[in-house]
């Protein structure tokens, strides 16, 4: 029996844990909840009481952990080369591959029961869900905006919110497990998601298509000596006007859709509040130092909070 002792000031598997599912950076789950949850406030005209809230802030969590496991398997090779990276878990060698993709698989399995409680519509879009958060670490190798890859894995919520509030009864699958059999099925999990769920998903794109630039603009030197592929690469010099204009249209889709939904009052104010923060992004992106754009990225989750809010007390 291996009766070994971890040496001296190493760390235990548990802070190791937590630091591959970035346990001390909030910003992530915090990116994936706020848009989530004001599409759960917008399907449901108002709050959507306390189980729905649990299930998608929970679950919103528990995969962005997952996520962050799958994205440190796939990327450990370049990683290595990446000042920002090099001693993550995974790629510094303290954990195994293996190792993280079964942490990450016990989470997104928690996530999955999570979602069981909800309905039939719901677990069939978490699939979904599911199938193009493990495309996107491995997007950034063909792609080269996968920064667009991830803007439609980070949206997901937004319909499956839509999903949750309007589909069938909650713990359908248990209830009446012989309706994924049948015929209609398909066209009832379409029928769950409205238009206004898709256009919100859009303009949320636009979003992560911004901050993630800014967050690829704090690596654009090594990645470019690694041969990785980044919509801060693809734009060039056109970076900062473009992340500009991303945060514009994603603000502009969000209040074409939300006017007629909201106290257009409370949304303009909330609105305004936006506006001046990606005036004061652009201020820390402007000259492209790595400093500046990592601040800019790890605020962003106030803007997603300035919108919750506006459409929380909007309704």
């Amino acid at each position: 029996m291996n009766t070994a002792m971890p040496a001296p000031g190493a760390p235990s598997r548990l802070s190791l844990y937590l630091d591959l599912i970035r346990w001390n950076r909030p910003a992530g789950w915090l990116l994936l909840l706020w848009p989530s949850l004001a599409a759960l406030w917008v399907a449901a005209d108002g709050f959507p009481g306390w189980h729905l809230l649990a299930v998608f802030t929970l679950g919103t969590i528990l995969m962005r952990s997952a996520g962050c496991c799958v994205n440190d398997v796939a990327d450990r090779e370049f990683d290595r080369h990446v000042k920002r990276t090099a001693q993550r878990p995974v790629t510094s060698g303290r954990l195994s591959a293996t190792e993280a993709l079964g942490v990450g698989a016990a989470l997104a399995f928690v996530a999955f029961l999570l979602v069981l409680t909800t309905n039939l519509e719901t677990i069939a879009w978490s699939v979904v869900g599911l199938g193009l958060a493990l495309v996107y670490p491995f997007a950034k190798r063909l792609v080269s905006m996968p920064q667009a890859v991830l803007g439609v894995a980070f949206s997901f919520g937004i319909p499956m919110a839509f999903a949750a509030v309007q589909g069938g009864p909650a713990w359908a699958l248990w209830t009446h497990p012989q309706s994924v059999a049948e015929p209609g099925f398909l066209a009832a999990v379409w029928a769950s998601v409205p238009w206004q769920a898709w256009a919100l998903m859009l303009g949320n794109l636009f979003w992560v298509l911004a901050y993630d630039t800014e967050y690829a603009m704090v690596d654009r030197d090594d990645d470019l000596k690694i041969g990785m592929k980044t919509s801060a690469i693809t734009l060039g010099r056109a970076d900062v006007m473009a992340v500009t204009v991303f945060y514009l249209v994603y603000l502009s889709i969000w209040t074409v859709v939300l006017i007629d939904r909201v106290h257009s009052l409370t949304w303009g104010l909330a609105l305004i509040a936006a506006v001046v923060q990606v005036g004061w992004h652009f201020s820390l992106i402007r000259h492209r130092t790595r400093e500046g754009c990592f601040q800019a990225f790890r605020a962003n989750h106030w803007l997603g909070f300035t919108l919750f809010a506006g459409v929380v007390l909007g309704l």
